[in-house]
């Protein structure tokens, strides 16, 4: 099957940064920033961003960018779970439950 790739579950940060549009030195410099943002480390010392990471930083991105949060603004937003549009954290819920629903049923 042409094209199917195995997913990957960790990303170095070059790809993270050019998947974000971000600079690394930008991820470098959340991470001290936000708590949420911690990714873990290889081997040879190396940032590994997982998925959940990359959603992180989408977060981070859109409080700073689109809704003009200062980093402490985007800090504390974060911490009470503002860091997700309303109706975006709605869908999220819903394919969550629907999820965690089909996992019972495997």
């Amino acid at each position: 099957m042409a094209g199917e790739g195995i997913k990957k579950l960790y990303y170095a940060i070059g790809e993270v940064s050019e998947r974000t549009g971000l600079e690394a030195h930008v991820l470098r410099y959340w991470e001290t920033e936000f708590e949420q943002l911690k990714p873990r480390k290889n081997r040879a010392g190396r940032r590994i961003y997982t998925d959940e990471d990359i959603a992180v930083i989408g977060r981070i991105q859109h409080l700073l960018r689109v809704e003009k949060y200062t980093i402490e603004g985007a800090r504390q937003a974060l911490a009470r779970g503002d860091g997700i549009v309303s109706g975006e954290r709605r869908e999220l819920m819903a394919l969550r439950g629907f999820l965690e629903n089909l996992l019972k049923k495997l």
